[in-house]
């Protein structure tokens, strides 16, 4: 028997330490998530990916009653940038999310950012690392109340991924 240890780097910021690029980038996700449709889990996500063409992509999560048919934000936001621009890389992407949950039904969204960033899902991640894969590292910035975690690619939140496409 072999014992093996997986250590992820990723670097930690407050959020008004973000370069001005990130910045920027993280308050896109920010505002996407104010356009997700989440009357199930009432978690609203959106997320923001840079292009390499200085573009900026959106998307936000939509739910849907006959469940699994809604979409994540984070693919939601990657289908459309690959959509818009087929064959431009991806060159980081950002996520946010609020909820209301324990809350007055009141309070306005800025108020209910999550308190530690949040991650993508597993089907999220794979997806972003076909991109990732196809045209180089996508770094991924997740976003907290006050928070960031900015690691340097997809693949380093998918340490055994499946790339034999």
């Amino acid at each position: 028997m072999q014992k093996h240890l997986i250590n992820i780097e990723f670097e930690q910021y407050d959020l008004n330490e973000l370069p001005d690029d990130l910045r920027s980038l993280a308050n896109e996700a920010r505002r996407a998530s104010l356009s997700s449709y989440a009357p199930y889990s009432h978690f609203h996500v959106g997320a923001a990916i840079l292009m390499a063409d200085g573009s900026v992509h959106k998307g936000s999560n939509q739910e849907n009653a006959a469940y699994p048919s809604g979409i994540c934000a984070e693919r939601n936001a990657a289908w459309h940038a690959a959509a818009a621009l087929p064959g431009v890389a991806m060159k980081a992407i950002a996520v946010a999310a609020w909820t209301r949950a324990g809350m007055p039904e009141d309070t306005p969204p800025q108020e209910c950012w999550q308190e530690s960033p949040i991650s993508p899902c597993g089907a999220c991640r794979q997806s972003m690392l076909e991109y990732e894969t196809l045209h180089g590292d996508i770094k991924v910035l997740l976003l907290g109340r006050s928070t960031a975690y900015l690691f340097p690619s997809v693949k380093s939140l998918l340490p055994f991924s499946f790339t034999e496409f």
